[in-house]
């Protein structure tokens, strides 16, 4: 029997952040579901840079998740993959994703968590006080307001069962270091 992967997504999650780790799952053998808010197609984003002081965001594709958030028993599952995007932003005032991460933590599961995913973590800063982690550099300040310690020297970093990068450039070394974790 595979094992079984938790994604959670909603509106404006980042293309490549969802896609990326989607396929490559699925190519691995896994079985992997998409969680969101509603059971409505999932309009992702893409977050670029293009001369601007920060990202730009333009429409991408559509995706369909399989799962309701507030249907999942996160003991279900293996692992959780959180992508990043503006999806985390609202995401994190779901109390039933912050019990679904609270599990992932709390059973010291595998957590791969990307770009803005951290925001999530704010709204349960008990997950992450003490730890260490990476995302993208304007998530530090809420990194460091939950406790956690922000790593900026390096574009992903693994703190026990937790990896986490910076942004989809980081997409390849991110995934590399989850299916390290997933096949322990």
């Amino acid at each position: 029997m595979s094992k079984k992967i938790l994604l959670l997504a909603g509106d404006a999650v980042e293309a490549l952040e969802i896609y990326y780790p989607y396929y490559r799952l699925l190519e691995e053998g896994y079985d992997v579901t998409i969680a969101a808010p509603k059971k409505e197609k999932l309009q992702t984003v893409v977050h670029d840079f293009t001369g601007w002081d920060t990202y730009e965001e333009k429409q991408a594709y559509l995706i369909e998740p399989n799962a309701l958030i507030s249907e999942v028993n996160p003991a279900e599952f293996d692992g959780l993959v959180i992508p990043g995007g503006r999806a985390p932003e609202y995401l994190r005032l779901d109390e039933n994703v912050q019990s679904i991460v609270k599990h992932f933590f709390a059973e010291n599961k595998p957590i791969a968590a990307i770009c803005h995913a951290s925001q999530i973590f704010e709204a349960i800063p008990e997950v992450i006080k003490g730890r260490s982690l990476t995302a993208y550099s304007a998530c530090k300040p809420g990194v460091e307001l939950a406790g956690g310690t922000y790593v900026s020297d390096a574009t992903y970093h693994v703190d026990d069962n937790l990896v986490s990068a910076h942004a989809w450039p980081d997409l390849p070394v991110f995934m590399r270091e989850f299916l390290k974790l997933l096949n322990k």
